[in-house]
Order: C-alpha cells, then sequence, then structure tokens
C-alpha cells in the first residue's frame, strides 16, 4: 500500500474517533439547563447523558463482532449512519423522550474507534501500525477533552440544537471520507451472529451499568438499584455459561481469560476510573466561586478552554506511546501511563490554588491517559487471533467504559457528600475534590498492580503481531 494512501486510512479514521468520543461530552454544558429546556425533572433530565453512556457500553462488543463477522468498513458506516439519524432527531426535538432515543443512538457511534483499531491492523504496513493504533486509541480521551470546550463555546452563543446538526454535518463528513480512503478489511470471521449471546450481553451490562450510573440518585440500598444488581448477576453468569459451550460466541472467554487479555482489561477499568474524575471534578473546581475558599470562579467556557490542553496533550503523546511500545514493550508503557496519571493526581491535591496548576495537574493526567490508552491495543491484539481484533478491542473498549461508569458514580457521591454552603448555594468542599483525587490516583496504582501481572513474555511491541 502506498504511504499516501495509509496516511489517509490514518487521518480518516483518527477523526471518526474524535468525532464518536466527542458524542460523550457533547451536552455536558447543558446539564444544568436541560430541566427547563426538556420541561422535565433534574432526575429525569440526566438520562439525556446517562443514556449515551449505556448505549456506548453495550454497543462496543457487539459492533466489533459484527465487524468481524460482515466487514468492519461497512459495520463502521453503519455506526455513523446511526450517529447521524441520532443527531438529526435530537435537533429536531425538545422533547425528553425523543431527546433520549437520539442520545442513545449517538452512543452506538462509539464502536468506531474499535474497528478502526482492527482496520489500520489488517491494512496498514507493519511499521506503521504500532503509531497508527496508538493515534486511534488515544482519541477516545481527546475527542471528549477537546469537545467539551467547543461545545460550551456554541452553548453560550448559539441555540442549543445547533450542537446536534453539527454533530450531524461531522458524522456524514466522516462516512464520506470512509467511503473514499478506506478500504473494506480482507479479514472475516466466517462464522454464524450470535444473536442471543448479544441480547443476553445487551440485558446484562443494562442492569450492571444502570445501578452503577444511577445509584447516588436512587439510593444505593434502594430495591430498584439492589434488584437491577441481583440481575445483573444472574443475566451475566447465564450469559458467560452459554457463551463458553457455543461454537461461534460473540465473546471468546477462554480468549477472554487469558493473563494477557485479563488483566489488561481490569488495568483498563481502572485507568478509565481514573481519566473520568478528572473530567467530573476540575470542572467543578474552576466553576466554584471564591467565596468558597477555594474556587476560581471560573464560566462555563473558561472552565472548558483551562481542560482543553490535556486532549491536545493525549494527542500529541500517542506516537512517544508508540515508540515506547516499540521499543520496551507494551506492559512497560501501559505501567508507565498509570504511574503519570498517579503523579498527576498527587499534583493536584498538593497544588490547586489557581488555574494554572489545575491545567498544569490536568496536562499531567492527560499525558498518562494519552500513553496508558494507546498502549492497550497492542498489549490485546498481541494476545488474541486475527480474526477477532475488533471484537477483543470491543471488549476492551467497554472495559474503560465501565471505569468511566463507576467514576462518574462514585465522585458524584463523594462530591455531593462532602459539601460546604457559599452564596446560598452548596459545592463540594475542598476535601471533598481531594477526597475525589485521592481516590483516583489509588485507582491509577491499582491499574499499575494489574499490568504488572500481565505476564512479561507476552507484552511484546507490536510489530512481530502485524507482521
Amino acid at each position: 500500500m502506498a504511504q499516501g494512501s495509509g496516511r489517509a486510512i490514518v487521518v480518516v479514521l483518527a477523526s471518526c474517533g474524535l468525532v464518536a468520543s466527542f458524542m460523550q461530552t457533547l451536552v455536558v454544558p447543558l446539564i444544568p439547563a436541560f430541566p427547563q429546556l426538556l420541561n422535565a425533572s433534574p432526575t429525569d433530565a440526566s438520562w439525556v447523558v446517562t443514556v449515551t453512556l449505556l448505549a456506548a457500553a453495550v454497543i462496543t462488543p457487539v459492533s466489533g463482532r459484527l465487524g468481524d463477522l460482515y466487514g468492519k468498513r461497512r459495520v463502521l458506516l453503519a455506526s455513523l449512519a446511526v450517529l447521524v439519524a441520532g443527531s438529526v432527531l435530537s435537533a429536531l426535538t425538545s422533547s425528553l423522550a425523543l431527546m433520549v432515543a437520539g442520545r442513545g443512538l449517538q452512543g452506538c457511534a462509539m464502536g468506531v474507534i474499535p474497528l478502526g483499531i482492527s482496520i489500520m491492523r489488517d491494512e496498514l504496513p507493519a511499521e506503521r501500525v504500532s503509531g497508527a493504533i496508538s493515534l486511534m486509541s488515544a482519541t477516545l480521551g481527546v475527542g471528549g477533552a477537546i469537545g467539551l470546550p467547543l461545545a460550551a463555546v456554541v452553548a453560550q452563543n448559539a441555540d442549543w440544537h445547533v450542537l446536534f446538526w453539527g454533530s450531524a454535518a461531522l458524522g456524514v463528513a466522516c462516512a464520506l471520507l470512509i467511503m473514499r480512503y478506506v478500504p473494506e478489511s480482507p479479514v472475516r470471521t466466517p462464522a454464524p451472529f450470535d444473536y442471543a449471546g448479544a441480547l443476553g450481553l445487551v440485558a446484562g451490562l443494562t442492569c450492571l451499568l444502570l445501578p452503577i450510573v444511577k445509584g447516588a440518585t436512587w439510593g444505593w440500598g434502594s430495591p430498584r438499584t439492589l434488584g437491577f444488581a441481583a440481575a445483573a448477576v444472574v443475566v451475566l453468569l447465564g450469559w458467560g455459561w452459554y457463551q463458553l459451550r457455543r461454537r461461534d460466541p460473540l465473546v471468546d472467554l477462554r480468549v477472554s481469560a487469558r493473563r494477557p487479555v485479563l488483566f489488561t482489561n481490569l488495568a483498563s477499568i481502572m485507568v478509565g476510573f481514573a481519566m473520568y474524575a478528572m473530567a467530573l471534578s476540575f470542572p467543578q473546581l474552576l466553576q466554584a466561586p471564591s467565596s468558597t475558599g477555594y474556587g476560581l470562579g471560573r464560566t462555563m467556557v473558561e472552565a472548558g478552554l483551562c481542560l482543553a490542553p490535556n486532549g491536545l496533550v493525549m494527542m500529541l503523546l500517542s506516537p512517544v506511546s508508540a515508540r515506547l511500545t516499540n521499543r520496551y514493550g507494551a506492559r512497560t508503557t501501559l505501567m508507565t501511563g498509570a504511574v503519570v496519571i498517579a503523579l498527576g493526581y498527587v499534583f493536584a491535591i498538593l497544588l490547586m490554588d489557581n488555574a494554572l496548576e489545575i491545567i498544569a495537574a490536568s496536562v499531567i493526567i492527560g499525558a498518562g491517559v494519552g500513553i496508558a490508552y494507546a498502549a492497550m491495543p497492542a498489549l490485546i491484539m498481541g494476545s488474541v487471533p486475527v480474526t477477532e481484533t475488533a471484537s477483543a478491542n470491543g471488549l476492551n473498549s467497554l472495559m474503560r467504559s465501565v471505569g468511566t461508569s463507576t467514576s462518574s458514580a462514585v465522585m458524584a457521591t463523594m462530591l455531593a457528600q462532602l459539601t460546604i454552603t457559599a452564596g446560598g448555594l452548596t459545592w463540594p468542599s475542598l476535601t471533598g475534590f481531594r477526597a475525589t483525587f485521592a481516590v483516583a490516583a489509588l485507582a491509577a496504582v491499582v491499574g499499575l498492580g494489574f499490568t504488572a501481572l500481565v505476564p512479561r513474555a507476552r507484552a511484546a511491541a507490536l510489530e512481530p503481531v502485524a507482521a
């Protein structure tokens, strides 16, 4: 393949990854206004965010398997078509029910990232695979980080429906670029699709993630929360029993149980947890009024702009991660990323007196996330058959989503419990912020421990795998 065409594939697929991850933070600036905009209670309006998270988690492993079976490019285009449909639906409505439906469809686009990683492995020359996959994997964090200030600027200066028209246009542009520059991967898995397995996984993940995301609202000891949690255990155990007995399962649990895959996925949960803690806590810290004694009194747009550099750092460090992986192995690279994340949160605990210190902490954390996220696919693909790369990467992306979902619930609960009153309003306390930073740092350390359990011999650089 010519070098120019290979570069075009990388640029187009990475752009699609940015757009898909942008959907996760598209409406974050509008969260306080949604009850009024949609004529709904705050609890009901929160589903506009929750449903996207749930849809992304359940569709990612399913789209990966569909890509292995029917063609990765075809399923990637279908994912973008669903994104466009959801964006248009959301742009045309102010109804809560239709908005939730549209946001759910937007969340289905997250399957683009594991599909793009697998296309790169199939299509690019071996010497370019490592850097390209590092870049694609990093878009999972970069898109959300860059999208937050962009969405804040649009939401503050234009009608909020413009956000969805813009996302629809981005989806169409990505689809046209894929049709022009990205070929269909020749690697297929000749097997029927496991519809029962897909249904069981969707049901099990929904029951698992709902109490995690909504537990703080419903009450952690409420019958609804405990009922969904119990249902998740029953459904997922039954699903696992079924998958182990099927010849062509949706997820090959025997492959997923291999030590390199298992511990990489567990580390992914911890890194995802640590990453989302920053996204949830830093904006609140920046926007808190100075009357709290620690707040910096920034506007929504200013807070978003303060956090934009961490997304750029994630993108810039993806080639650095690739070089570390090629020289020292993906295991060492992932461990390095986890250490940097932990150091970033320690910095935030000690130095949070002004915006520059918060920006510095977010850049350090972003650097660690960029290094870690870019290394994960190398560990996964070094341990699975080439015919299962999309589904394996989809499962790894799911683990990151489980981490972010859990982080959202834990951090929201901690910040809601440790509060002070300033100016007649309730804000998280300084102790609350420092506690969340400490928990996030601990999660990164646990991720470091899981990565250390990956067998050293299997944590090779990516070139031999691609060759």
